[in-house]
């Protein structure tokens, strides 16, 4: 089941949505590159949060597949003891990102366990060694944790937000206890125990 005037494009702007609060530069940026408007972005996610309340359309993974076709990639994973499937579409803003969504043992009969922005396979990850290199929108979660280790995941302030804390050297060597934020997986800021690091804007 298609649903009528609701496509990729729309979708980008529900995320961007959500990215707004943070990165509005940037999200500024990206509408414009969609050929949008903010009140095409805002119209967009209204009918968005419209569709996961409504009974009549699809949920689920079924509602990823009607407003973004086919996944182009399904991945088993195992998380624990449970057999899970991963669901990637590729998105026009991050070409060397995915959009996933976690299945568990149910699949698509149960809603998705997690719905976010991920380093596409194969892609290579961003070489990370201070917070000058943490740029907004570089990084997806993936990506910092595995560069500064341990970090520690929490949740953040809404279900779309991510934090991770872990300790990142700055340009001097120094380290700082830092917290990232990430909106749909993708980083949108850092803050160390002083306050919050400036990040250059992303490429």
């Amino acid at each position: 089941m298609a649903i009528h005037g609701f496509a990729t494009t729309e979708f980008q702007l529900v995320l961007l949505r959500r990215m707004a609060d943070f990165r509005p530069e940037l999200v500024e940026q990206a509408v414009r590159r969609l050929g949008a408007t903010r009140a095409g972005m805002r119209e967009a996610n209204k009918r968005w949060q419209a569709m996961l309340r409504s009974s009549r359309l699809p949920h689920g993974a079924r509602r990823y597949t009607a407003v973004l076709g086919p996944p182009e990639a399904v991945l088993p994973r195992r998380i624990g003891d449970l057999d899970c499937t991963a669901q990637h579409w590729t998105l026009p803003l991050w070409p060397e990102l995915r959009f996933e969504i976690l299945l568990g043992p149910a699949g698509e009969a149960s809603p998705p366990w997690n719905e976010w922005l991920v380093r596409a396979p194969g892609a290579p990850a961003p070489r990370l060694r201070t917070l000058a290199d943490l740029a907004p929108w570089r990084c997806v979660v993936s990506d910092v944790g595995a560069a500064f280790p341990p970090a520690v995941p929490r949740e953040g302030s809404a279900p779309t937000r991510w934090q991770l804390d872990f300790t990142a050297p700055d340009a001097a060597g120094r380290p700082h206890p830092c917290t990232a934020d990430f909106t749909w997986g993708l980083l949108q800021e850092v803050r160390t125990d002083e306050q919050a690091v400036p990040l250059r804007s992303g490429d």
